[in-house]
């Protein structure tokens, strides 16, 4: 007996979902015993859509209605995106008693564990793995893999557009702006690249990882988040003097006071594996409390990466549906999410790098030394590489472990000083490797 599969957006992600489905259907049929077929597919612009060869008896529509509710769709494929239309076909799909895959990052860190709820009341299942990470199973891991261990820091690079930006400024010493105007000639960034450069398509995947690996209910919005805006070529070559460089990460640890979360960039060893990750590949490291360290990393996005994740949630499903299975696992890895609000970033203790940009003048360290002392932090060391315009001479300050609510007074209380080309920038050195 078959199983019936309807895509709801055959953009970049459908399309490569439905490829591995049409070109790899009897790989799939002999690991399963039965056929995944798809029965239709939706878009706006659907006749202009070149199907691959093999659906030519695939019904095609514009309507995603017509997808929830044919008769032969056991599973519905969403990969159109958003939290507006996607929320509908979801939650449709589930209300009649269709299980679902989704590739739907925003959404899933919104609302994943109400939508979890919706289809176990309706009995059907809802699977995520290629919301975060494309091609590496993740969900995976934190869901079956390392189950049996409690995780106590999870770090990640999560969003390839900003990670392909920063190492290429690290390779090439060119300016931001001149980078991303590349990432998005190359595809990897969009025409709006907010999404990726201020760090929020990293956020909602960190709160869909953060979910599985320590089982509370988080949103977006729960995440401190920066993005990568700022970051100038003298940033890498002070990191590299510091043997450190730096990379949009994703924390996610565990403290005795509660959950620390954020999403920025950071200073990290050279001597780290996570420094190694570069270009569009995303990386996970995780650290459990028995099982100590593991590493994931592959591709974080594409259709044919991503495509794999939405077929092999597919091929799950599929067997659930053919053989039952009374034991359904939480896509969240948790029978239930506890309600709990992580900690402000502030209280966080770790050393600093702070980068100024000045007119030159005498006197100016001294003043910095003496605000950051009325704080209580202490400086580690200042740099100051070779600059020829002194009315616009970037150097360094690193600091020894500070509470950053310390570091945010006295930034504060620096910002307007006369002698300052912008306000300074700040980024914390991470050591947990």
């Amino acid at each position: 007996m078959e199983v019936g599969v309807g895509i709801v957006g055959i953009g970049n992600v459908g399309s490569g979902a439905l490829q591995i489905l049409t070109e790899n259907a009897k790989s799939i049929t002999e690991k399963l015993g039965f056929p995944l077929r798809v029965k239709v597919v939706c878009s706006r612009n659907i006749r202009a859509k070149k199907l691959p060869a093999g659906c030519s008896e695939v019904t095609r529509t514009t309507d995603w209605q017509d997808v929830v509710r044919h008769p032969e769709v056991d599973v519905v494929v969403e990969t159109i995106g958003g939290t507006a239309t996607a929320s509908h076909v979801i939650e449709t799909a589930l209300r009649e008693r269709k299980s679902v895959v989704t590739a739907n990052k925003e959404l899933m860190a919104l609302r994943g564990a109400d939508l979890w709820a919706l289809a176990n009341q309706n009995g059907v299942n809802l699977t995520m793995e290629a919301s975060v990470a494309g091609g590496i199973p993740i969900h995976t891991v934190l869901r079956e893999g390392i189950a049996g261990d409690r995780v106590v820091e999870l770090y990640g690079i999560l969003n390839g557009t900003s990670n392909f930006i920063l190492t290429e400024i690290e390779k090439s010493n060119a300016a931001f702006d001149s980078v991303l105007a590349e990432a998005q000639q190359l595809g990897y960034a969009e025409a709006d690249p907010s999404a990726d450069i201020d760090g929020l398509d990293a956020r909602s995947k960190l709160a869909i990882l953060a979910a599985l690996a320590f089982g509370e209910k988080l949103t977006p919005n729960d995440i401190y988040t920066e993005g990568i805006r700022r970051i100038m070529p003298v940033d890498f070559q002070y990191a590299h003097q510091l043997q450190y460089t730096i990379r949009l990460l994703c924390l996610a640890r565990q403290t005795e006071e509660g959950l620390l979360l954020s999403v920025r960039p950071s200073l990290i060893p050279q001597a780290a594996i996570l420094a190694h990750v570069k270009g569009a590949y995303n990386a996970i490291w995780i650290r459990g409390q028995y099982g100590e360290d593991t590493f994931y990393y592959g591709r974080g996005a594409g259709s044919k990466p991503t495509g794999v994740a939405i077929v092999s949630d597919l091929m799950r499903v599929a067997r659930e549906i053919r053989f039952g299975s009374p034991e359904r696992v939480s896509p969240f890895a948790h029978e239930r999410l506890g309600d709990y609000k992580p900690l402000k970033v502030p209280i966080q203790k770790a050393p600093y790098y702070l980068r100024f940009r000045v007119e030159d003048k005498a006197g100016i360290i001294a003043a910095l030394a003496t605000i950051l002392a009325k704080h209580n932090i202490g400086i580690d060391a200042v740099l100051q590489l070779p600059r020829e315009d002194w009315r616009d001479l970037p150097f360094v300050i690193t600091t020894e472990p500070a509470q950053e609510q310390a570091i945010r007074e006295a930034v504060f209380e620096i910002r307007d000083a006369e002698f300052l080309v912008e306000p300074p920038f700040v980024m914390p050195m991470e050591r947990g490797f």
